[in-house]
């Protein structure tokens, strides 16, 4: 893996994660599937519910711009074990289809990116 991909804040507050999320997408354009990594990690986790009601807060929804990693074929995306467990969500709650690891294991993978963006 070339670049990983490190969300770390909830999806509503700032517009980090809309960033990172375009930055992705512009990257995947570039680069082959595997070579792009994407890591959920403490309250990025939420950018991973499925039902978001971004409307209340007068805010664009992250979560279809997410939907696009599976059109773009990125399929290395971790969460960590942990973080789902302490926000109590399981896999169904999930809008992708992730890796579900130990935030050990989680860590070493991110190791073997040569460059890692955080949002």
């Amino acid at each position: 893996m070339k670049v990983a991909f490190v969300f770390t804040q909830a999806p509503y507050g700032n517009s980090k994660v809309r960033e990172g999320i375009d930055a992705l997408l512009a990257l995947s354009a570039y680069c082959d599937e595997d070579e792009i990594g994407v890591f959920f990690l403490h309250d990025g986790v939420l950018n991973l519910l499925a039902e978001q009601k971004a409307e209340i807060l007068l805010q664009k929804e992250t979560s279809s711009m997410l939907k696009l990693l599976t059109l773009y074929e990125i399929e290395q995306c971790f969460v960590s074990k942990e973080d789902l467990l302490r926000y109590q969500l399981t896999d169904k709650k999930l809008l992708l289809s992730v890796n579900i690891v130990e935030k050990s294991d989680l860590f070493q993978i991110l190791r073997q990116a040569e460059k890692v963006l955080t949002f």
